[in-house]
């Protein structure tokens, strides 16, 4: 049990965290769960638009003189108005604010992936490992029970020995979403296959050694940008056990993966995004079962996970070794899809897994908030509310 559960959260300050980014996943999914988690608080803004950090301002009680722009984050870092930070700019600004906030002893709970290439992984790495501050990145689903469920039964050895992964991810994606113009790092492999590629990695329990092949498409009158809509992906892993996945930002919405082992089977459909129900059907010899699990706020839960962290002074998992762990795979897969050849993975260790007990969070569903000047980027399509 934890401190705070025996003492009590009403003897310790909430941490206060600037949101840095206030695109669609910050307003739709993060700030409405942040009061419900009990150790956390917003206390400022930074984003590039201050007219709609004025406007969100108002419903979260973030007075005008904590909005910051982006050139002022330097500002807020020496401010002393928060302790944390919850990063959710593009992809390939994560670098530029981590490490200044490291250093500044700010904490940072970054929305993954952690960065656009293992080189900057590693300069964040360097930073983190001498900060006295704390970084997580935002592996809600490390957190979720239906995943965990699903974690401890591979690991009871139910399935047997585990040998076959397969996933589809894929969603249409509007074309006037800004993840349609900026390139492959905001493209399907960058967004969606980390989701893929750590599922994979915690039903093996362990990383990949080759990129067997890697497979793009475009699909014409998309309206995207430079980058394959459509990858196709095969991994290897230790034992020659193979994962393979799909993600798309072309094709109607669909989620779901199967693990596969000599006894039996898990398939879980939904299994990646929030707002739902997860849905687990487990296959042993012929006998099926299946389990449903209540909608939990898989942001709140996170968040309050990286407060007791930081509050408690704990290491939190993931940490910027497991951002890693994905950027190293997705690098792997670019070569691959660039080459058009077969390539080698570098040897990894992860010296973490997840620990299905000391991580599981069951903060009730909030409901999803409105979007102020902000594009969700699914093309007319509704996403579910979390409640």
């Amino acid at each position: 049990m934890s401190i705070l559960s025996k003492i009590g959260l009403s003897n310790y300050k909430k941490i206060r965290y600037a949101i840095v980014g206030l695109g669609d996943i910050s307003q739709e999914a993060m700030m409405p769960g942040v009061d419900h988690t009990g150790n956390s608080v917003i206390t400022a803004f930074v984003t590039s638009d201050i007219e709609k950090a004025r406007q969100l301002g108002e419903t979260y009680d973030v007075p005008r003189e904590n909005i910051f722009t982006y050139d002022g984050f330097e500002q807020l870092l020496t401010s002393g108005k928060v302790d944390a930070i919850y990063l959710a700019t593009p992809n390939w600004r994560h670098a530029e604010f981590i490490i200044p906030a490291l250093k500044a002893g700010i904490h940072v709970l970054a929305e993954k992936p952690l960065e656009i290439s293992t080189a900057q992984c590693r300069a964040i790495a360097d930073v983190a490992k001498t900060a006295s501050a704390k970084l997580m990145v935002a592996y809600r689903l490390h957190f979720e029970p239906g995943t965990l469920s699903t974690i401890e039964r591979i690991r009871a050895g139910e399935l047997g020995d585990v040998m076959l992964f397969t996933s589809t991810f894929v969603q249409k994606v509007d074309p006037k979403n800004h993840r349609a113009h900026s390139g492959v790092v905001a493209g399907p492999l960058f967004d969606m296959a980390p989701y893929t590629i750590n599922a994979a990695r915690y039903v093996f329990g362990a990383e990949p050694t080759e990129v067997v092949s890697a497979v793009g498409t475009r699909r014409p009158g998309t309206g995207f940008g430079d980058f394959d809509d459509t990858v196709a992906v095969t991994l290897r892993f230790p034992g020659d056990r193979l994962a393979q996945f799909v993600v798309s930002y072309a094709a109607n919405a669909l989620e779901s993966f199967f693990a596969v082992g000599t006894n039996g089977s898990i398939a879980m459909q939904p299994c990646y995004t929030y707002g739902k129900p997860l849905e687990q059907v487990v296959t042993i010899g012929q006998d099926e079962s299946t389990q449903s699990f209540k909608n939990t706020d898989h942001f709140g839960g996170e968040l309050k996970y990286f407060s007791e962290c930081i509050i408690e002074n704990r290491q939190p998992e993931p940490d910027v070794e497991e951002g890693y762990a994905d950027v190293r795979v997705i690098e792997g897969i670019v070569q691959a899809l660039e080459t058009k050849a077969a390539v080698p993975l570098a040897p990894f260790t992860r010296t973490r897994r997840i620990d299905t007990k000391a991580q599981l969070q069951t903060l009730r569903a909030v409901k999803s908030a409105a979007l102020v000047n902000a594009d969700n980027p699914a093309a007319g399509v509704d996403k579910v509310p979390q409640n």
